[in-house]
């Protein structure tokens, strides 16, 4: 399977520019599945502490308006949004096919502190971490901060998972921990992790990361993005995912 990762800006002046080079990066490197940062479509508004609908209301229009061009990439896209579920505010992972946009999963795990005032701004998911299948291969979502519950990666695992996508808007102070745990997750699933990142400016005294990554199950790092190279590409085998679930420490009970 061909696969890609970015990182996209959180300015959106340079967004919208970053989403045209990213399009056209997916359509020439013929990449069947696509990873998006946490929530792309409008500015990281949890930076501030106090809820505004206003804001909210924005966000969740801006999503609904971008992702009517998720089929300018012509593959399988995986992201979060922004959504109103039955009165309440969450933020909601998503594919995006041929046959349409389908929900996949609520966040469960919501930070608040400075810059990620996340639980100020809306609510936390079910607690369902249930596989999807998309693009021909078992996915699972781990939103953000759900990377390091280590025990859903495991238990994606045990469910046969053979990518767990990772949507981030992490800063720049905690570049390199977050690869550790993104390497962490992919070999106690014995799956792929991709993740994909915010970057530039967050307009409230913060940098993102960047740093999208593409972990093999065995938790070495096959790509990078950076400044210079903000979308990445590669072939994974899927077929590896699926023989590390019978290899240490995937089989231990």
């Amino acid at each position: 399977m061909r696969v890609t990762v970015c990182q996209l800006a959180n300015e959106r002046q340079t967004f919208a520019a970053d989403w045209s080079a990213l399009c056209a990066h997916v359509r020439q490197e013929r990449s069947e599945l696509v990873v998006l940062p946490e929530m792309p479509f409008s500015v990281w508004f949890a930076a501030v502490r106090e809820f505004a609908q206003r804001d909210w209301s924005a966000a969740v229009a801006a999503h609904t308006s971008w992702e009517s061009r998720l089929d300018e990439m012509a593959a399988t896209v995986l992201g979060t949004r922004p959504v109103d579920r039955n009165r309440r505010r969450l933020n909601e992972a998503f594919v995006a096919a041929a046959d349409g946009l389908s929900a996949a999963h609520y966040k469960r795990y919501l930070p608040d502190e400075d810059g990620f005032w996340e639980a100020s701004w809306y609510e936390r998911g079910d607690g369902s971490f249930v596989p999807v299948d998309a693009a021909g291969t078992k996915i699972g979502f781990q939103i953000c901060t759900e990377l390091w519950m280590l025990d859903r990666s495991r238990q994606y695992g045990l469910q046969g998972v053979e990518i767990i996508a990772v949507p981030r808007a992490t800063p720049e102070s905690s570049r390199e921990r977050w690869l550790v745990g993104g390497r962490a997750a992919a070999i106690v699933a014995g799956a792929y992790c991709l993740s994909s990142n915010r970057s530039g400016d967050s307009g409230t005294g913060f940098r993102f990361a960047g740093q999208g990554w593409i972990v093999d199950p065995n938790g070495d790092v096959l790509a990078l993005t950076s400044e210079d190279q903000p979308f990445v590409t590669r072939d994974i085998d899927l077929q590896s995912a699926v023989d590390a679930k019978s290899t240490y420490p995937r089989y231990v009970r």
